[in-house]
């Protein structure tokens, strides 16, 4: 018999307390969540205030930490990367899907997908996971592309570190579908409806200093995207 998947919100922080309508709990919709995704937002206390910053990452489903494990990566200068890694952060994905237009100000909403992950993060230290988490971020990005490049120096491996934050506790929250209007509002016959909002990528462009034999996996990247995330 298979083991259950564990639960997407087994504590209480990451738990949804308003619009439990919109509650996900499918832990394989967070790990879809965030395969499309490719901007996520971490936040942390770095002393003085709390920061939220925009952030590429990466998700080993499979990882080493509890319910795998979600990657950032980030100069070893960077301030908020050295305070994260002796703190407990959040991190948030968020796909706007439609604008919702309703019959009212009160009504208008948006269709989403969103994540909330916490946890406790941790500098990773063993270069075998550091590399494989610099090479997921890089896939992330344009799958396969890791593989066609050079392995990365040690100067840019010492110029560089890597978090990782647990997937255990999580919470995720999807809206789609139509505006939902007072029935005196829908009989005044105003009208009211969703404008749908997606990524589009365009052709890639080659770098001034770069021939023009675009790469089958960047290729592949620009035709695809628009579809994976629609």
């Amino acid at each position: 018999m298979s083991t259950p998947a564990p639960s997407l919100s087994p504590t209480e922080r990451p738990t949804v307390r308003r619009g439990s309508n919109r509650v996900v709990a499918d832990r394989a919709a967070l790990h879809a969540l965030l395969d499309t995704a490719l901007v996520a937002h971490l936040g942390v206390d770095v002393g003085e205030h709390p920061v939220v910053l925009p952030v590429a990452f990466a998700v080993d489903p499979d990882g080493p930490d509890d319910s795998g494990t979600l990657y950032i990566h980030g100069s070893v200068a960077a301030r908020w990367l050295t305070a994260s890694s002796t703190t407990t952060v959040c991190v948030t994905v968020t796909e706007l899907d439609g604008l919702v237009a309703a019959r009212s100000g009160f009504h208008h909403s948006m269709n989403y997908r969103s994540a909330v992950v916490i946890g406790a993060a941790r500098l990773v230290e063993d270069p075998a996971e550091k590399s494989h988490a610099l090479s997921l971020t890089v896939d992330h990005m344009v799958p396969g592309r890791a593989a066609t490049l050079r392995p990365p120096t040690r100067k840019e491996l010492a110029a560089t570190s890597v978090l990782a934050v647990p997937l255990r506790e999580a919470s995720m929250k999807q809206r789609d579908g139509d505006p939902v209007d007072e029935p005196e509002d829908v009989e005044a016959g105003a009208w009211a409806g969703v404008i749908p909002v997606r990524r589009v990528a365009g052709a890639p462009l080659s770098a001034r200093d770069s021939h023009d034999q675009v790469p089958a996996d960047v290729t592949a990247r620009a035709v695809g995207l628009s579809d994976a995330i629609g």
